[in-house]
């Protein structure tokens, strides 16, 4: 299963959120440049990530992005069930036309596949995933 960008960037921000040092805010202009993304893509996911109540946004002089929650408290398959589209063909969605819908051995197996995708990753946090929180900033060049 591919990911789409909107949930990479959602994964790299929250990285960069947790290990990001506690002394200010960060900002979406510096994670975005640290990563070499897009910053208006990388705003478009923070906005998300505010809406579900993941990231506090803080506007104004010194203000900026962290964690709204504990980095234990993220679970990855949450997070990308809330970020991607898991309709992986029509017949996931209410709107099948297809006429084998019912019988279709493909839908079952994909199915599964999908459910075991996504049980590998509830098996995350992203306290999990920043571990290895001086590598990740020494490989951000974050001080």
């Amino acid at each position: 299963m591919q990911l789409t960008t909107h949930s990479d960037y959602a994964m790299r921000l929250l990285i960069y959120l947790a290990i990001h040092p506690g002394d200010r805010p960060a900002t979406v202009k510096d994670a975005a440049e640290r990563y070499g993304i897009s910053t208006n893509h990388l705003a478009k996911v923070a906005q998300k990530l505010v809406q579900e109540k993941i990231v506090l946004s803080q506007r104004g002089r010194g203000g900026g992005l962290k964690l709204a929650v504990q980095p234990v408290d993220i679970n990855i398959g949450k997070l990308i069930r809330k970020t991607e589209n898991l309709e992986l063909l029509e017949c996931f969605g209410d709107q099948c036309a297809c006429p084998i819908d019912n019988v279709c051995i493909l839908y079952s197996a994909l199915r599964k596949a999908q459910k075991a995708f996504l049980d590998v990753l509830d098996g995350y946090t992203l306290e999990d995933v920043v571990k290895n929180k001086a590598k990740l900033l020494q490989s951000l060049n974050v001080a």
